[in-house]
C-alpha cells in the first residue's frame, strides 16, 4: 500500500479490515503516530538550528523506515535498525524510492549503539523503551527522542509493571497523563547520569495513548548532579486533591502519611518523579514555527505545541471536571476558568494533557475562592 506523508511516499503493509494501529500482518506501521511523526521533523528541524554539529540520525526501530526516510528528507545521515529482515528490506527500499541515501542495518539496535555513535538517536518501540536507553545515552552525542507506549505502567495503572521497569513508583490520579510523563523523564535522567551525562528535556507532551520526550545532552559528572536535584516526590490526597511537591531522590522520613488538609488517610507519595521542566519553552516556539502545511497532521501539532510552550511550570496539572464534581457545581468554559483565576492574581494556564487539564500554583480553596467567590 503506497502511503504519502510530509513529503515523502513510502510503501506500507496493506492494512487488515478495520485496522487502524500496527496494519498489516508483517512490518509494523502506525499510522496514527503521524502527529508522533510530524513534531519529530519539526525537533529535527529545529534542533539543526540549536546544534549545527548535529548531522547523523538513528532510527533505532525503523520498521517501515518512515521517520528515517523523512530525516533523510531534512539532510540527516541517516541509519536505519531492524532485527526485522522484512522491514530492513523495506527500509531500505523506501529510502531509494525517495531518491534518499542512507545506511540500513539488520540489527539488534542495542548492538549497533555499542559499535557506532550517533548525534540523535530516536527510540520508538512497542511498549515500554527501557531495554534500549542504555546503549542509548551511552553512544549519543546530542539528542535522545524517546516514545513510550505502555502508559498504564507509567501512570500508576498497572503500578507493579511501573515500578519494575521504572524505578519509581507512579500513582493513578486525576493526572496521570502527566504522571506517566514525569515517570519516564525520571527513569531517563537517571539512566543518563550513570554515563555522567545531563539529560535535560527540551520538548515532550502526551498524545493519545502514548508519551514522547526529546532530551538534550551535556556532558559531565557536575551537570549530571544538577540534573537529579530535579527529582523527587509529589504527595496527593485522593479525597481532597491537595497536593504538594518535595525534591530528593530519597523521600523524607517525617512526610505526613495523612493528608494535613482534611486528615484523609488515602494520602500517596508518588517518585522519585521528573519535578523539573518538560520542556524548554523558546526551542518548543521553534519547533512549532518549524511544522509546515504540507504536514497531515500540522494543526494539531501546532495547537499541541503552543500548549506546551505556553504551560506553566508545575510538577502535576488538574482537572476542571473533577473539582467542579467535588464543588458540586456545573463547570464552566475553560477560557473563562482560566480568565477568572488569573483575575484574582493566580498564575494559571491551559494544559497540553487533555482539554480540561490546566496548571496553577493557587491552592484548592484559592481556586474555588477565585471562580465561586466563595
Amino acid at each position: 500500500m503506497e502511503l504519502a506523508e510530509g513529503g515523502v511516499v513510502i510503501d506500507v503493509p496493506e492494512s487488515r479490515d478495520g485496522a487502524s494501529e500496527g496494519t498489516g500482518e508483517g512490518v509494523f506501521f502506525n499510522p496514527t503516530q503521524e502527529l508522533n511523526r510530524d513534531v519529530t521533523v519539526a525537533v529535527l528541524r529545529a534542533y539543526r538550528d540549536r546544534e549545527p554539529r548535529a548531522a547523523s540520525y538513528l532510527d533505532a526501530m525503523a520498521a517501515s523506515g518512515i521517520r528515517g526516510v523523512r530525516a533523510a528528507a531534512e539532510g540527516y545521515d541517516v541509519t536505519c535498525a531492524d532485527v526485522d529482515r522484512d522491514a530492513v528490506e523495506l527500509a531500505r527500499a523506501n529510502l531509494e524510492r525517495n531518491d534518499q541515501e542512507g545506511t540500513v542495518s539488520h540489527r539488534n539496535v542495542n548492538a549497533l549503539l555499542h559499535e557506532e555513535v550517533f548525534d540523535v538517536v530516536d527510540l520508538d518501540p512497542y511498549g515500554t523503551p527501557i531495554p534500549f536507553v542504555d546503549a542509548a545515552f551511552a553512544n549519543a552525542r546530542n539528542l535522545v527522542c524517546v516514545t513510550a507506549t505502555d502508559t498504564a505502567p507509567l501512570c500508576g495503572a498497572h503500578q507493579q509493571s511501573g515500578i519494575r521497569k521504572y524505578g519509581a513508583v507512579p500513582q493513578n490520579t486525576d493526572y496521570h497523563p502527566e504522571m506517566g510523563l514525569r515517570t519516564l523523564l525520571s527513569a531517563l535522567v537517571r539512566t543518563a547520569a550513570k554515563y555522567d551525562l545531563a539529560a535535560r528535556p527540551i520538548c515532550s507532551h502526551v498524545s493519545r495513548h502514548y508519551v514522547r520526550t526529546y532530551l538534550e545532552l551535556e556532558g559531565g559528572a557536575r551537570a549530571a548532579d544538577d540534573v537529579l536535584d530535579e527529582l523527587g516526590y509529589v504527595h496527593h490526597c485522593e479525597d481532597c486533591l491537595h497536593r504538594t511537591h518535595e525534591h530528593g531522590l530519597i523521600a523524607a522520613a517525617d512526610r505526613p502519611t495523612r493528608c494535613p488538609r482534611c486528615d484523609s488517610k488515602r494520602y500517596l507519595d508518588a517518585g522519585p518523579l521528573w519535578l523539573g521542566p518538560i520542556a524548554d519553552p523558546a526551542f518548543v516556539r521553534d519547533v512549532h514555527d518549524a511544522i509546515d502545511d504540507e504536514m497531515g497532521e500540522a494543526k494539531r501539532a501546532r495547537k499541541l505545541l503552543s500548549r506546551v510552550a505556553g504551560e506553566l511550570d508545575t510538577p502535576t496539572h488538574y482537572d476542571q471536571h473533577r473539582l467542579y464534581e467535588q464543588w458540586s457545581e456545573p463547570a464552566i468554559g475553560m477560557d473563562e476558568f482560566v480568565s477568572r483565576l488569573r483575575a484574582a492574581g493566580h498564575d494559571a494556564t491551559r494544559a497540553h494533557y487533555r482539554g480540561t487539564a490546566f496548571k496553577t500554583r493557587a491552592s484548592i480553596p484559592e481556586m474555588r475562592e477565585a471562580v465561586l467567590g466563595e
